[in-house]
């Protein structure tokens, strides 16, 4: 299926297209790159255009540059522009206008990403939908995401994220969601932000990006619910409420398993039952919101329920599995290890608590960009209530030293300053039967933990 031909690509980024070339994707690592892509040579750690040469020789259809690279021929087949961000970002755009897709995006400080996936599943037994992939969700990714489109898709969703202020709105305006869904505003990025307060404000500007009649979905129940309700009412907009004190979409009661959550919710005058399939109260907040968005797009809502039954966490977000020790025993391995802040750990911990096995063992690594007060933050969750469920807390990294010294005697572990570090023990942190959860930021690279207790059934492991 071809997705740009050489004088689409021209017509909508003002460049100029060399030869006369198809593409069927758009792509900005050769790492990942499929042959018919269009190779974005863009400037990050390294300059895409040291790149583009490799991309040719690996079949992509073209290449979006500011320059004929050297070692590359000029009859090769290009689209030059003045500068490749702006160039995909008009091919983002101009992919949004020929597409006739109802499009959601998505923000929020915990959740976002998540909740992009769920919409994803519902939507997919609505229509062809397109959806960002992993969270590409920043400068490059919405326009990346868009550029992507094809223009037959019916439904879109776009991840839209931010590290500092001022980030989102260009974004939701390049993407002209229908509907707007907020997941909530909570502690992070606080390095680039004075308070929580600037966070909710900027997370509100992506109903700048709303079309004529759009719809703002609101976490009713956030700290400064107020500020983004304000904001998206100044946008002249529709304002949908979810929550437990929302009176649009009302969360009821949640009913916990090992690998599930049953909620009953009301919509108006109606009561509502839906299941999400993983642990953790906060799933089903994240999915009565994602409820309400596919219903502001069209979708009945009986069949949005039914559509979230086939939604389940990706990788390092909450995915959980039974991994085989080799003296035949098992443990249940709770990974989250993507990442973390204070609102996204307790919630991780409280799923954590209501585990049932042997031990209930969590491995947690530093959650960073939360500013000058990051070291009582990190402290703070030894008072939160999942700890004392909690059998033992090993901390990683320099933030977690706060942690580590906080905790009761008896739930304190073991400290290592890295991930890489602390796999080295687990054979003697772990048993037959423990639950065991794993949760950071990203730098952090809980990945080596998850790998660590994965390999644990391929070598050795202690007796219970």
């Amino acid at each position: 299926m071809t997705l740009w031909t050489a004088a689409e690509a021209a017509s909508a980024t003002g460049g100029r297209a060399t030869g006369n070339w198809v593409a069927n994707g758009v792509s900005i690592d050769t790492r990942t790159l499929q042959p018919g892509d269009i190779f974005v040579a863009l400037k990050a750690a390294r300059d895409g255009h040291d790149f583009v040469a490799q991309a040719l020789e690996k079949g992509a259809g073209a290449a979006l540059v500011s320059y004929v690279p050297d070692g590359v021929d000029e009859t090769a087949p290009l689209l030059i522009v003045e500068d490749v961000q702006a160039g995909l970002e008009a091919l983002g755009q101009a992919a949004r206008a020929r597409c006739s897709a109802r499009v959601v995006g998505v923000t929020g400080s915990v959740g976002k990403t998540s909740t992009k996936e769920m919409l994803a599943t519902i939507l997919e037994t609505q229509g062809a939908t397109h959806a960002s992939v992993a969270s590409y969700n920043n400068h490059w990714g919405v326009p990346l995401t868009l550029a992507r489109m094809p223009r037959e898709t019916e439904f879109a969703v776009i991840e839209i994220g931010m590290n500092h202020p001022g980030e989102i709105a260009p974004l939701a305006k390049q993407a002209r969601p229908h509907v707007a869904l907020v997941t909530t505003v909570a502690a992070v990025h606080l390095e680039a932000f004075d308070s929580v307060a600037g966070i909710a404000r900027e997370k509100a500007a992506i109903f700048d990006g709303l079309v004529a009649g759009g719809s703002a979905i609101v976490n009713a129940d956030i700290e400064h619910a107020g500020i983004v309700r304000d904001h998206a009412l100044g946008c002249g907009v529709k304002v949908v409420e979810f929550g437990r004190s929302a009176a649009d979409y009302t969360l009821l009661d949640v009913a916990q398993s090992d690998t599930a959550v049953a909620a009953q919710a009301r919509v108006g005058d109606t009561e509502i039952t839906f299941e999400v399939q993983s642990a953790g109260t906060h799933f089903a907040m994240n999915a009565l919101g994602a409820l309400a968005a596919c219903v502001e797009l069209g979708v009945d809502l009986e069949q949005a329920i039914e559509g979230l039954r086939a939604w389940a966490p990706v990788k390092g977000r909450g995915v959980r599995e039974v991994v085989s020790l080799s003296n035949g025993g098992s443990l249940e391995l709770l990974d989250d290890s993507y990442n973390a802040n204070p609102t996204s750990m307790a919630a991780a911990l409280d799923v954590l608590a209501a585990a049932k096995g042997a031990r209930r063992i969590a491995f947690i690594g530093d959650m960073k960009e939360l500013g000058p007060d990051e070291m009582q933050m990190h402290a703070a969750l030894a008072d939160i209530d999942a700890i004392a469920s909690v059998d033992q807390v090993h901390c990683i990294g320099p933030l977690m030293q706060a942690l580590h010294q906080a905790l009761p005697e008896d739930k304190r572990g073991k400290w290592s300053e890295t991930s890489q570090d602390m796999a080295c023990h687990l054979p003697e942190l772990i048993r037959d039967g423990d639950v065991v959860l794993a949760k950071g930021s990203l730098s952090m690279a809980l990945a080596h933990i998850v790998d660590g207790l994965r390999k644990l059934g391929q070598g050795s492991a202690p007796e219970a």
